[in-house]
Parts: C-alpha cells; structure tokens; sequence
C-alpha cells in the first residue's frame, strides 16, 4: 500500500503508515488517523521510503529544482572556501561551517546554493543583514532575489529572511525551500527560531557562523537540525594572508581616588548581601537567584543597585575616558571603533569625544549616514554599545576600542573581526582597556581563552 505524504501547518502527516510500525519520528494523531511528524523529518521518511520499497506520493514537497541556476561571480574560490564546500557536500549536503568574519563566508553559502540547485531561503539575524544578502545574491545568479520581513513578504526560489519573520511564517512556508542556510547560525538555538527550523521541510542545510559555542551549551541543539560541524578554520590561520595581520592590546587603566573608593564600597554592599543569601553566582542560576532575592527586600533592591553602579564605574571611568582620547590622538588618521558594553556608557563616549553614537535606538536613516560617512572616511570613530558586535560589513575599519564587554569570548571574536576586512598595507589593532582591581580583570581572563586573543 503507498504511503502519502502531506504538509500541514510545520508538521508532515504521513497516510497508510500502520500506526504500530510508523517511521522514526513520526506519532499516531488520533485526530485525523493518520501519523504526524515536525517537518525537519522529511528527508528522513523519504530515505526509510526509498530503502524500504514503500511507494511514496509526496504531496509535501513544493520546491524547485533550479536547473538554471549559474554562479556569477568572477571570484575564485580560496582553498579553505573549496574545502569548507566539499565537506558539506559529502556530509550529505548538511552541517555547518565556521569562518571567521571577513573571510567569505557568504561566498561560501553562494558555491552551495549553485550546487544544490534548489528553492532555497537564507535566514538571517537582522534587517540590515537582510538588506546586504539581498544584495549579495542578486549580483551572484542574476535573478529576483525574494525577502521576507521588514515589511517585505515577496517569496521566490532564492529567498531572504529574518528569524523573527521565520519563526512567524514557517508553519505556512516550510516546504517551499529543499535548501536553507542559516547565517550566524549562533542565533537558531533560541526557542522559537528552533520551532521554525524544526518546520522546515528542507533536506539541505547549511549553517554559517564566526562564534559557534554558546555559553549555554545550546549550540548542541544545532547538530541534529543543521548538522555536524564539517569545516572550521580560526582567525589565526588566516591573518596576514586572507585577513588583514593584527595586534591585541591589554591596557591597563587605574580607577582614581575616588572611583576606587565608591567601587570598594558598593562591592561590598552586594557581595554581603549575596553571602547573607548564599547564592553562588557561578552556579548556572546564580543570576537569577540573586535578581529573585533582590526583588524581595529593601536589602537587596540596594544590593542590586549596587552591583550596576560598580560594574558603571569599571566600564566607564574617568581614566578610561583619557585613555580612549590617548589612543584616538596616536591612531590619527585610522578608522576606529569604540565599543562599550551599554548604551550608557557608548553616549557618555559619544558626549566626551564629539564622535557619532550608533545604538539599537538610532534611528534607520541615521544609522545609515553614520557607517556611510565612516566607509567614506568623512566620520573617523564611531562609539557603540553591542549593535555593531556582528552582522555589519565595516571594511574600512582598521582599530577597535574596547572600553567594556561581556566575558564572552563570542563577543570578544565578534568584535576582533569588525577590524580584520584585508586592505592594502592594513594593519588592524585591538585595544582592550581594563580598570585594574575590578571584576575586568577576570573577565578579560575568559575572553582570552580564544586563541584569536592570545
């Protein structure tokens, strides 16, 4: 008896299948009396079909083969870009590649969308990188290049989107596509993006990333719908030949008299009240222990008021701030980059040294003029919180400042590679400030696991 195979809402449902020997992956839908499976199973059931002689109508399906389809570009192929293509393809067209940033990784994903020959969506984190893949695959095929969020619902074999608008549409469009490639693939751990991933249909699957490890450990989460890791080269092996060479910097900055003072003091308002508690904040829910317990008294909303306004003093000091203006007057003429770890603290730069401030408040328009008028060199620094740690293309960048961040070392490489586009005679620095007998010191420790930062 045939087996048919219909899409329906994410889910596949599979009729004919005896309901005590159904496919892996598939349960009994009392419902309609039929099996029922999330959609990534697709490719899975049509194997078991194929090995098992079932007759298999497929009615799920509703993507094309693009036989037409011809890479244009001019560009040849570095070697770590042939083989990063080769290793997905004899993965079985599925798994996920690290590359640093500025080393081609769209190119890449370019090379496997001609090969695979199929409808195919990039999903990716921002409207901005939406903007830039769109461009990006136009000039690659030639053809009308489709988009999905921002306002936009144009839906064509070569498709671009946001997570957020996958994660809306996909219960509806998840057979169109048999390839789909996710960029910053760090991102598609997140609930509700794994929802969309989980509801697409698409037995070809690339993910491109920079950072794979998550702090969480949810990267994990990534392997089963994406695939394994097939090729990964690292900073280092590319600096100097396909990367522009680099410096790091640690800078020592003491706090003065009276920030070290202030400092000692609100520490230790918080640290008494998380030893009166005994939260460890190592511990995985030592974060939300400590917000919990603050929330409860008097105490601890000062203890956790307490906390920012020492960790404010760390990231945004007095000598941070002569620094920052030391640093700028001796890199004169370069274009520099001033990261921060808050808002806060990117406008108070912005104040200080009379430079343009990009935030996620900025304005679109805004946003625009200012990375327009630093490409063209007309802007020389820009100051910015986390908005600009990835998903821009600053090629013209050449020296970052870190004035504060988080300890992880995603961010940290993130930030590296917005200064590491190759230009001719371009030699990228990173200078990361820390305020010596504060929690930075630590933090830096855990940044530099990365052998990018050693």
């Amino acid at each position: 008896m045939a087996w048919t195979l219909r899409y329906d809402l994410g889910t596949l449902v599979l009729e004919g299948a005896d309901p005590e020997a159904l496919p892996e992956g598939f349960t009994w839908d009392t419902r309609i009396g039929c099996a029922r499976a999330a959609g990534h199973r697709y490719a899975k059931v049509v194997e078991a079909c194929r090995a098992s002689g079932v007759e298999l109508v497929d009615e799920a399906k509703a993507y094309n083969r693009l036989t037409d389809l011809r890479h244009l570009s001019t560009r040849t192929a570095r070697e770590y870009q042939t083989e990063a293509v080769a290793a997905w393809r004899a993965a079985r067209w599925r798994g996920i590649v690290v590359l640093p940033t500025g080393s081609g990784k769209s190119f890449v994903a370019e090379s496997c969308i001609a090969l695979a020959q199929r409808s195919t969506l990039v999903v990716v984190p921002t409207l901005d990188l939406l903007s830039q893949w769109y461009g990006n695959l136009h000039a690659a095929f030639g053809c009308e290049i489709g988009a999905l969020g921002g306002g936009q619902h144009d839906i064509r074999d070569i498709t671009v989107t946001t997570y957020d608008s996958a994660w809306m549409h996909m219960d509806r469009l998840g057979n169109r596509f048999g390839l789909v490639v996710f960029d910053e693939v760090h991102h598609l751990p997140a609930p509700m993006y794994l929802r969309a991933a989980e509801s697409m249909i698409a037995p070809l699957r690339l993910g491109l990333t920079a950072t794979l490890e998550r702090p969480d450990g949810r990267h994990e989460d990534l392997f089963p719908l994406v695939g394994p890791v097939v090729s990964r080269v690292e900073i280092p092996d590319l600096a100097g030949d396909f990367l522009a060479p680099y410096r790091v910097e640690v800078v020592r900055v003491t706090l003065s008299a009276h920030e070290e003072a202030e400092y000692a003091e609100l520490r230790g308002i918080y640290r008494q009240f998380v030893s009166m508690k005994q939260i460890k904040m190592s511990a995985p829910d030592g974060w939300t222990r400590f917000v919990i317990e603050a929330s409860r008294s008097k105490e601890g909303r000062a203890a956790f008021k307490a906390f920012h306004a020492a960790k404010a003093i760390a990231h945004g000091g007095e000598r941070k701030i002569e620094m920052v203006r030391q640093l700028l007057a001796e890199e004169a003429g370069r274009r520099a980059i001033v990261f921060t770890n808050d808002n806060a603290t990117a406008m108070r730069m912005s104040r200080e040294l009379l430079v343009p401030c990009i935030t996620h408040r900025t304005d679109v328009k805004e946003r625009r003029w200012i990375l327009d008028a630093f490409s063209r060199g007309d802007v020389m620094c820009v100051t910015t919180s986390r908005v600009l740690n990835e998903g821009v293309d600053l090629p013209a960048a050449e020296v970052a400042i870190i004035v504060s961040g988080t300890s992880t070392v995603r961010e940290a490489v993130q930030r590296l590679g917005r200064i590491l586009r190759p230009s001719a005679d371009k030699q990228a620095v990173l200078y990361e400030l820390i305020a010596e007998g504060t929690t930075e010191a630590a933090a830096s420790e855990r940044r530099r696991e990365h052998d990018a930062y050693r």
